[in-house]
């Protein structure tokens, strides 16, 4: 047998009292796809940056080619033959493709040279593995999808053997995500050796012949994907059995609660966001909106929840709300019934420097229960129900003092989704539920999500996994460039056609899936810049 493509013996890092990675050893094999999957926390990103010479491991050898290598910085990692394609794409946005591409490895101070050479090279690479872009195409006029084979070609032009990619499919609509793995196929087919770090098990499951799984900073086991299951996947990485599926019955909707009409958001760059968007809510229902992240969304959420102006009309139960934001805030949308739990918990759902207990009194610190007197409010009262409520919610450490920025990822959203539903609101906007979420988590939440719906509630869901959309929802409005493309019932529709809604395509397209969602994209980016001036 030939030597590893890459094997870790005995890695470890510590960053101060916390041990990210313990006594990992791995082998990845030479033209494989290799998966690396665990829960938040679980040192995953942190062996990867000791691979790519980010992070330098406290103890630990690294063999690339059955060769010891030492990788001090990402050079020597490229030089090594590993490149990265980073979940947050590292390119110079008004740079054109080919100079991204030669960006670091210029042949000298005149770039004429390096340019044709990039492109003759780059012409060979596209051929090769099926990563067409235009060379001359500016990078902020590519989707997303287009951006990424920018990442892989620069990659493969540093001459990489062995590529890691990061969440590569969080920003894809399921048709460019679908692409992506045939392009991951072709570089197998070649001889790349490719890592894939995710957290959805339906893509482990999918593309990668190995897998290994990571929890609490030690590798927990190595197997080939062929002879396991997700279920199997998901107990090891949290340590226990984990329920996959959404189990709930079926809706039994009442009344409206949320009815929108012909909503419009103008963002201070003159682009416009909403673009006439209606929809309602029932009691007793759950309706998620899909849509690649961009495409009004936040907007949606951020008008309804009040931090944002539109023009339109909003109903709450029948009585319209303020839109301009001279009457209208956070707090007079509680006063109506609207909870909302923001996408960005930390930057919009908390105060990180604050403590658990004043997080949770946030938006609500004028309820009578918080009050001690007119003009003190009850720390204590507002103590004992945060206890309450990280009990009732699991959260750990179940401790009201401390800072949330001392708690996981998902102990923060159990915070945020503790404060809003355990308010009985008559409706929950929810964005992004469980975002950057470990499994047994997201088991939690889902589990609060569907209870309050149960109880009669109103929610609107924001998601960009699919997969979270299709289990949670009783309807599905899918949103594409600040409209809504269509309606569907989960029970009637597939991945696929939402998929094409969440690309802006209405039935079947002419050619090649992969072309039309490339087609669409480009004239959303046009009209966004003709918007933007």
């Amino acid at each position: 047998m030939s030597a590893p493509a890459i094997e870790l013996r005995g890695i470890s890092k510590a960053f101060g009292p916390v041990q990210a990675n313990k006594d990992i050893s791995i082998a990845v094999q030479p033209g494989t796809i290799h998966g690396i999957i665990g829960e938040n926390g679980a040192g995953k990103s942190t062996l990867m940056s000791i691979l790519y010479g980010f992070y330098k491991a406290d103890a630990g050898e690294i063999f690339i080619k059955g060769q010891p290598t030492q990788i001090p910085d990402s050079q020597a990692a490229i030089a090594a033959g590993i490149g990265m394609v980073f979940q947050h794409f590292k390119l110079v946005q008004n740079f054109t493709v080919l100079e991204n591409v030669i960006l670091g490895v210029e042949d000298g101070a005149m770039l004429r040279p390096s340019l044709a050479k990039a492109r003759k090279a780059l012409t060979q690479i596209a051929a090769e593995y099926d990563l067409h872009v235009d060379p001359d195409a500016v990078i902020e006029t590519l989707s997303v999808g287009h951006q990424q084979r920018v990442e892989i070609l620069k990659a493969l032009y540093r001459q990489a053997d062995i590529l890691i990619l990061d969440e590569p499919t969080g920003v894809l609509t399921p048709a460019e995500a679908d692409q992506l793995f045939r392009i991951l196929a072709r570089l197998k087919e070649e001889g790349k050796t490719i890592i894939l770090i995710t957290h959805k098990l339906r893509e482990i499951m999918e593309i990668t012949d190995t897998v290994s799984v990571m929890r609490r900073g030690q590798m927990t086991a190595t197997v080939k994907t062929s002879e396991t299951n997700p279920e199997e996947l998901a107990e090891l990485m949290v340590g226990r059995k984990v329920l996959l599926r959404v189990e709930k019955a079926p809706s039994n909707p009442g009344a409206a609660v949320l009815e929108v009409e012909n909503l419009r958001v103008v963002d201070s760059f003159g682009v416009e966001r909403l673009r006439g968007v209606s929809l309602h809510v029932r009691q007793g229902e759950i309706l998620g909106i899909a849509g690649v992240a961009g495409n009004g969304q936040s907007e949606l959420l951020e008008v309804l929840g009040g931090m944002r102006s539109g023009e339109g009309r909003i109903r709450v139960n029948g009585e319209e709300i303020d839109l301009t934001g001279k009457h209208s805030d956070g707090q007079s949308r509680r006063k109506r019934g609207i909870a909302h739990v923001p996408e960005d918990r930390q930057e919009e759902g908390l105060i990180m420097e604050y403590m658990a207990w004043e997080n949770v009194a946030f938006g609500y610190h004028h309820d009578p229960k918080y009050q001690k007197n007119a003009l003190f409010m009850d720390n204590a009262a507002i103590r004992a129900d945060t206890a309450a409520k990280m009990e009732k919610f699991d959260v750990r450490p179940p401790n009201p003092r401390l800072k949330a920025r001392n708690f996981s990822g998902g102990n923060q959203q159990k915070i945020v989704v503790a404060r809003e539903i355990e308010r009985d609101p008559d409706i929950l906007l929810i964005g992004q539920p469980t975002r950057g979420v470990d499994i047994g988590a997201i088991e939690f939440i889902h589990e609060q999500i569907i209870a309050l719906r149960d109880s009669g509630k109103a929610i609107l869901l924001v998601s960009v996994e699919l997969d979270e959309i299709m289990s949670l929802s009783d309807r599905i409005a899918v949103m594409f460039d600040g409209k809504i493309m269509g309606e569907r019932l989960p029970s009637e529709t597939d991945e696929r056609e939402l998929g094409l809604l969440m690309a802006g395509i209405s039935g079947e397209p002419e050619g090649s899936v992969a072309e039309a969602v490339a087609e669409q994209m480009r004239k959303k980016e046009e009209r966004e810049a003709e918007q933007h001036g």
